[in-house]
C-alpha cells in the first residue's frame, strides 16, 4: 500500500520539505472563516473502518476529547460508526467530560452488525426485486442499528455530517440535522430523511452498492441555495454514491471550519500486483482502487503538510490503520502494536461481510491504540496512558 513515509506521521511540527504546498480551503466568498474548536473525520473502509473507528471513539472518550467535539464528519464505513454514536448521543452520561456508558451504547450494536453479512444478500435481492441494492442496505441499517430515526433525531451539537457523492453534480452531498445540501443543486432545511437512507448513501460503494436514489419530489429546497443546478430536473431526486468517491477521508466539511482536526484513516490497503486481471470487471475494480489510493494519498499529504507548515495552517493529528506505531513514537507506556499484526488488520476486507469475533476485537483495539499514540504525541502530551486495550486478552 502506498503510505506516508514515517516522517510524515511523526513530525507534524517540523518543516514541509518534500511535501506539496498544502491546499487552503477557502469558502465561496473568498474569506477564510475558521472557528476555534475540534472536529473529527472518519474515513471509509466497510466493516473494517466501522470497527477501527469504534476503538478510536472509545479512546477519545477516555481522553475527554469526545465530549468537546464540535463536528464529526464521516464517509462510508465511518458513517456507520458515527451514525450509531449520533443516535445514542442523548443517552450518554457524561461525568468530568467522559461518557461512562459509551461502550455499552456503542460497541454492542456495531459488533452485532459486524457479525452479519449484508452486502451480497442486498446485491442479489436488489437486482431481483424492487427497491434496489441501496434500499436493501438501508433496510439492514434500519433493522440492526437505526430503526425509524431520521436526521431530526440526531444532535445539532455536536454536528454529525454524513457525506455522500452526488452522481449528478459531481460534488459532496452532506446530510446533517440542520440541513442536507449539495451546493450545486440546493439545500433542504430540517430534512426528515431516514438516517438509514443517509448512511446507505454515504456507504454506497461502487459498483455493487451504488447508486442510492432519494426521491425529493415532496421536499422544499431553499431558494437560490444551489449555485448552478437548482432546477427541477436535478431537485426531484438525488442520485448518490459513496462519500469516499469525492472525499475518502471525510475532511472536506470540517477542514474549512475548525482550527483543530483529527483524522482517522481506516481506508483500503493497496497491494502491488505483478499480473493484474485484464477482464473488464476485475480490471475496472483494480482501476477504481488505484484512483481511490491516489486521491487518499494526496489528501493525506495535504493534511500532514498543513500540520507541519511554519506557522501551522491547522492543529491536529492524523493516524492510519496502516501506520507503523510499533515503536510507540516515544509516548509514555504505549500499548503494544507489533507491525506484523497491525499489517494483517490493514489488509482485512472492506466488505460489509461478517467478521469473526476475535478479529472484531483486534480491530477495535487497534483503533484505540493508534488514536492514543497519535493524540498523546501531538495534542495531549501530558495525558495519562491507557491501562489496557478494550479487549486485553486479544491485543492487536
Amino acid at each position: 500500500m502506498s503510505e506516508l513515509p514515517p516522517s510524515d506521521v511523526q513530525s507534524c511540527n517540523s518543516t514541509t520539505q518534500n511535501l506539496a504546498e498544502p491546499i487552503r480551503y477557502i469558502p465561496a466568498d473568498g474569506k477564510e472563516k475558521v472557528e476555534g474548536g475540534m472536529a473529527l473525520c472518519l474515513s471509509g473502509g466497510g466493516y473494517r473502518a466501522m470497527l477501527f473507528h469504534t476503538g478510536v471513539l472509545l479512546r477519545l472518550n477516555d481522553l475527554t476529547i469526545l465530549s468537546g467535539l464540535k463536528r464529526i464528519s464521516s464517509v462510508s464505513g465511518g458513517s456507520i460508526t458515527s451514525g450509531v454514536l449520533a443516535t445514542r448521543w442523548k443517552y450518554l452520561k457524561f461525568e468530568a467530560g467522559r461518557a461512562t456508558n459509551l461502550e455499552e451504547l456503542l460497541v454492542g450494536p456495531i459488533r452485532n452488525l459486524a457479525s452479519r453479512t449484508i452486502d451480497w444478500p442486498s446485491v442479489i435481492l436488489g437486482l431481483l426485486w424492487f427497491g434496489g441494492v441501496g434500499g436493501r442496505i438501508a433496510n439492514q441499517y434500519r433493522k440492526y442499528l437505526f430503526g425509524e430515526a431520521t436526521l431530526q433525531d440526531i444532535p445539532s451539537n455536536p454536528r454529525f455530517i454524513f457525506n455522500a457523492t452526488g452522481v449528478q453534480s459531481g460534488v459532496l452531498c452532506r446530510f446533517s440535522q440542520p440541513y442536507m445540501w449539495d451546493y450545486r443543486i440546493g439545500k433542504i432545511e430540517q430534512p426528515k430523511i431516514p438516517l438509514a437512507i443517509a448512511i446507505a448513501a454515504s456507504s454506497a460503494f461502487p459498483p455493487f452498492l451504488s447508486p442510492m436514489t432519494i426521491d425529493l419530489k415532496n421536499s422544499t429546497f431553499v431558494k437560490d441555495s444551489g449555485t448552478d443546478l437548482d432546477a427541477a430536473k436535478f431537485q426531484e431526486r438525488l442520485v448518490l454514491t459513496d462519500g469516499g468517491v469525492y472525499d475518502n477521508l471525510g475532511v472536506e466539511t470540517a477542514w474549512k471550519r475548525f482550527d483543530t482536526i483529527l483524522v482517522s484513516d481506516a481506508g483500503g490497503s493497496y497491494e502491488a500486483e505483478a499480473s493484474p486481471h485484464r477482464d473488464w470487471g476485475r480490471h475496472t475494480l483494480r482501476t477504481l482502487f488505484t484512483i481511490d489510493n491516489q486521491v487518499r494519498s494526496l489528501r493525506r499529504r495535504q493534511i500532514v503538510g498543513a500540520f507541519r507548515a511554519k506557522p501551522p495552517i491547522k492543529k491536529g493529528s492524523f493516524w492510519s490503520i496502516a501506520s507503523d506505531f510499533s515503536t510507540g513514537f516515544g509516548v509514555p507506556s504505549p500499548l503494544p502494536c507489533p507491525i506484523q499484526q497491525t499489517e494483517e488488520l490493514a489488509k482485512v476486507s472492506t466488505r460489509l461481510g461478517r467478521l469473526p469475533d476475535e478479529l472484531q476485537m483486534r480491530l477495535i483495539n487497534w483503533g484505540y491504540a493508534a488514536c492514543d499514540i497519535s493524540v498523546r504525541k501531538f495534542l495531549l502530551t501530558a495525558a495519562s496512558p491507557p491501562l489496557a486495550f478494550p479487549y486485553p486478552k486479544v491485543g492487536v
